[in-house]
C-alpha cells in the first residue's frame, strides 16, 4: 500500500483518503515519499486544533485562520507551490454541504497545480458527493523490516545485548499484526519484566499481542490444546487438511502450489464444526483467530463498522499466514443481500467488502468458516471458488459415535474397558457429538451425586432422558441432507452420513 501511496502521489491524484490509526507514521511516509520524487513538494498537516502547520516546524508557527476546515482548504487552493496537504480527522466536518463544496472547488483547482489533499482518518466516511473524485486507501501495519528498526532502536535505548539471528526474527514475528507504538509497549514490558530480550520473552510477547488483539472485542487470538485427533470421525475433511499442511511452506511454493484460500464447513449443530476448525491451526501451526462479526457492526457512528471490519482483516493479514475463523457464517451474513431499510445498508456494504476482500486477497490468511443454515446464506458465498472447499458434517455414523465416545470417556477414565461402546453407539443413533458429551457429563453428575462411580446404565439413561436436534430439528435437518448432496463434499467417508435416517 506505501507502494500504492507513492504511485498515487506520483500521478497527482488531487485527493486520497488514508485510513490509519498510526497518524505519526502515515506522516512520515508521505514526508518521505514528498522528498523522493522530483517534485519536492512541501507537507503540511490541519488539526482541528492548530490549523495548518508545515509538517516538522513547531505547532506555534501554524498559518493564521486556518482552524476551520472551510478556511484551511481556503488556503490551501490560494497556494501557488505544489504541496502536500494532510487533514487530520476531517471525518466529522465532511459530510457539512460548505467542507464538501469547498474540497470539490479545490479538486477542480488543483488541475495541473501538484497539490494533493490526503485525509487521514481511523474512519472512512465518504460523502456520495465525493466517492468519484477520491481513492481510498488503507495504511498497512508494519512489516518484518520497520519491526526491525523497532527492535533495534528498543535494543539501542535499554542497552541490551543483541540477539541471535534466529531469536531476533521470533522476537520480530511474535510482533506482527501490532501498530509500530504497540511493539514498542511491548518489546519494553518484555524487557522491564525480564530484564532482557531473548527467546524466553517470545511468549510475553504474544501473551500481550493476545491483549492487544482482543482489545476492541472483534478479533480473538485463539489457542486450541486438542488436536484434530480429538475429534470424533470425519476422516476425509481431516484427510483434506492433514494434506495441506505444509501448504504455506516455501517448499510448497517451490512445488507449484497455490496458497489455499479457505473453506466452509455446513452441517448439523454440535458435531464439530468448530472444534475442527480450532484443531486445524495446531495441526498446519499456524495463529488462528476469531472474527466475531456481532461486534463488527457498530451503529453509534455512520462509518464504524466498515472500519472494524477493516481493521480486523488487516490485522489479520498482517500476522499472515494465519487462519481467520468464522463461526456461523450464516448469522454473520444473513442480511449481508438485503435491503437497506434496516441498517441504512451497512449490512450490504460490510458483505460486499468481506466478499471482494476474498477474492482480491494475496496474503496467505485461510478463510475457515462455518454454517448451521445454508439457505440463510447469500449466494455469493457459495459460488465456485469462492471457497477451495465446501464441506458437510452430518449426524456421526455408529463406527464414530463410537470414536466420540472413546475420545470422551478417555478424557475422562482411564479404564474405559468396562463401557461397551458399541451398545452406547447404537442407544444414541440421531445424537450429535456434544450431545453424546452432555450425556457422559450428565451420567457423571448423577453418579457423583449418589458418592459412586458412573457406568454404562448411567449413559443410556442419560440418553434416553435427552431429545436430540435431530428429532426437535428434522425438517430443517433433512433439508440441508438433501442441499448438502449434490453441493458439497462429504466431511466422513462413509457413505452412510447421506442416507437419511429415520427418528
Amino acid at each position: 500500500m506505501k507502494e500504492e501511496l507513492n504511485i498515487l502521489i506520483q500521478a497527482q491524484y488531487p485527493l486520497i483518503y488514508l485510513v490509519t490509526s498510526e497518524e505519526e507514521r502515515a506522516e512520515q511516509a508521505i514526508a518521505r515519499i514528498s522528498q523522493i520524487n522530483s517534485q519536492h513538494r512541501r507537507v503540511y498537516v490541519w488539526t482541528v486544533t492548530h490549523g495548518i502547520v508545515e509538517y516538522g516546524q513547531p505547532r506555534q508557527a501554524t498559518q493564521h485562520n486556518t482552524v476551520s476546515p472551510e478556511a484551511a482548504i481556503e488556503w490551501v487552493v490560494r497556494q501557488r507551490d505544489p504541496g502536500i496537504y494532510i487533514f487530520k480527522d476531517l471525518h466529522p466536518f465532511i459530510t457539512s454541504a460548505a467542507v464538501n463544496r469547498w474540497l470539490r472547488d479545490a479538486i477542480a483547482s488543483f488541475k495541473g497545480t501538484e497539490k494533493i489533499i490526503i485525509l487521514m482518518s481511523p474512519l472512512q466516511e465518504v460523502p456520495l458527493e465525493l466517492e468519484k473524485d477520491l481513492v481510498v486507501l488503507d495504511f498497512p501495519l508494519p512489516d518484518l523490516t520497520e519491526l526491525n528498526q523497532v527492535l533495534s532502536m528498543q535494543l539501542d535505548k535499554i542497552k541490551a545485548r543483541r540477539p541471535t539471528t534466529e531469536v531476533r526474527e521470533k522476537l520480530l514475528k511474535a510482533a506482527l499484526g501490532l501498530t509500530k507504538d504497540e511493539a514498542e509497549k511491548v518489546y519494553r514490558k518484555a524487557y522491564v519484566k525480564a530484564n532482557r530480550l531473548t527467546e524466553e520473552e517470545v511468549d510475553i510477547i504474544l501473551s500481550e499481542k493476545k491483549q492487544l488483539i482482543r482489545r476492541n472485542g472483534i478479533l480473538e487470538y485463539i489457542e486450541e490444546d486438542a488436536t484434530i485427533d480429538s475429534v470424533g470421525g470425519l476422516d476425509e475433511l481431516k484427510k483434506w487438511l492433514r494434506q495441506r499442511s505444509g501448504a504455506f511452506t516455501e517448499r510448497a511454493r517451490e512445488y507449484g502450489l497455490p496458497q489455499p484460500k479457505g473453506m466452509l464447513i455446513l452441517g448439523v449443530p454440535g458435531c464439530g464444526k468448530s472444534l475442527i476448525a480450532k484443531t486445524t491451526a495446531r495441526l498446519w501451526g499456524l495463529p488462528l483467530l476469531r472474527l466475531d462479526m456481532g461486534r463488527v457492526y457498530d451503529g453509534s457512528m455512520v462509518g464504524r463498522s466498515e472500519a472494524n471490519l477493516r481493521n480486523a482483516l488487516k490485522t489479520a493479514e498482517s500476522i499472515s499466514p494465519g487462519i481467520l475463523f468464522i463461526d456461523e457464517l450464516d448469522k454473520a451474513f444473513a442480511g449481508g443481500t438485503g435491503s437497506a431499510d434496516s441498517d441504512g445498508g451497512t449490512s450490504s456494504r460490510i458483505f460486499g467488502s468481506f466478499l471482494t476482500w476474498m477474492q482480491e486477497k494475496t496474503s496467505p490468511v485461510f478463510v475457515m468458516a462455518t454454517a448451521n443454515r445454508v439457505e440463510r446464506l447469500p449466494g455469493e458465498f457459495l459460488r465456485k471458488g469462492r471457497f477451495d472447499e465446501i464441506f458437510f458434517v452430518d449426524l456421526p455414523t455408529p463406527e464414530e459415535r463410537q470414536h466420540i465416545f472413546n475420545i470422551h470417556l478417555s478424557q475422562r477414565r482411564n479404564d474405559i474397558s468396562r463401557f461397551d461402546l458399541d451398545q452406547l453407539a447404537k442407544v444414541s443413533e440421531g445424537f450429535s457429538g456434544a450431545e453424546i458429551e452432555q450425556a457422559i457429563i450428565a451420567a457423571m453428575y448423577e453418579a457423583f451425586a449418589q458418592d459412586r462411580e458412573f457406568t454404562q446404565l448411567d449413559i443410556i439413561a442419560a440418553i434416553k432422558s435427552t431429545l436430540p436436534l435431530s428429532r426437535t430439528m428434522t425438517e430443517q435437518v433433512t433439508a440441508l441432507r438433501d442441499w448438502a448432496r449434490q453441493r458439497a463434499r462429504p466431511a466422513s467417508a462413509s457413505v452412510a452420513e447421506y442416507q437419511r435416517l429415520e427418528f
